[in-house]
């Protein structure tokens, strides 16, 4: 599947996974120097990523 037929929902599932990765690398560890910068993003990706499934599952 290219580009351009990814789907909505498959977008946000890969930044899902990509929000998880990022998450596990902080808990063990990773750019201790950037950990509290990296730590906010990823809580408003967070969020972000909520909001967006709520808005393209209602019908």
């Amino acid at each position: 599947m290219s580009d351009a037929e990814t789907t909505p929902a498959e977008l946000l599932n890969q930044l899902q996974q990509d929000r998880r990765w990022l998450l596990r690398q902080l808990d063990q560890g990773q750019w201790p120097e950037l950990r509290l910068d990296l730590a906010a993003l990823e809580r408003e990706l967070g969020q972000l990523l909520d909001q967006t499934s709520q808005h393209i599952s209602q019908p």
